[in-house]
């Protein structure tokens, strides 16, 4: 019996270890990963290092570009780091990929603030966590496509939660 390839959207606030996360699933279930922040426009990027917040209409385009990248055939499935804050967000990426699961990386501010504090490089500023927390929607319980984690878990564990919580609900395959 053939199954069908993961779609996957790891999703939550900057700074709360979605790439971290992306990568683990990707290497554990041989998954095609690529991070949402490279699907950006340049112009969005030039926004986000100069601490302007993204408005809806910067967003459209690349939810786009996401959905479209999860929608492409691949035999394992493909996963994808995803803010995915609102869940109109979330509507527009399983418009265009279908059958998408979101694994929410779901953490306080404080912990996510002092993980961003000690970040080297990257182009979100630490300023912008309270405009991502202004804006999150978390997934209320009719999403059924969504899988909780909590990032007070080492990513070991947070790793072994999302695959059974993927075996079971999911894709009895893998």
């Amino acid at each position: 019996m053939s199954h069908m390839p993961l779609r996957l959207i790891i999703m939550g606030v900057s700074g709360c270890g979605k790439s971290t996360m992306a990568v683990a699933l990707s290497q554990r279930l041989g998954l095609d990963m690529v991070d949402g922040d490279d699907l950006h426009l340049p112009e969005s990027v030039a926004k986000m290092r100069a601490g302007i917040a993204l408005q809806d209409a910067d967003r459209w385009p690349w939810l786009d570009r996401i959905g479209a990248y999860l929608a492409q055939p691949h035999a394992q499935g493909r996963v994808v780091a995803c803010s995915a804050l609102k869940r109109v967000y979330r509507e527009r990426i399983r418009e265009q990929a279908g059958d998408v699961c979101f694994v929410f990386l779901d953490g306080d501010f404080d912990l996510i603030a002092q993980r961003m504090r000690q970040r080297v490089g990257h182009y979100m500023q630490p300023g912008l966590l309270d405009s991502q927390f202004r804006t999150l929607e978390k997934p209320q319980a009719d999403e059924m496509d969504v899988i909780r984690l909590a990032i007070t878990e080492p990513v070991h564990d947070m790793l072994e939660q999302a695959v059974q919580a993927l075996h079971e609900h999911r894709h009895p395959a893998l």
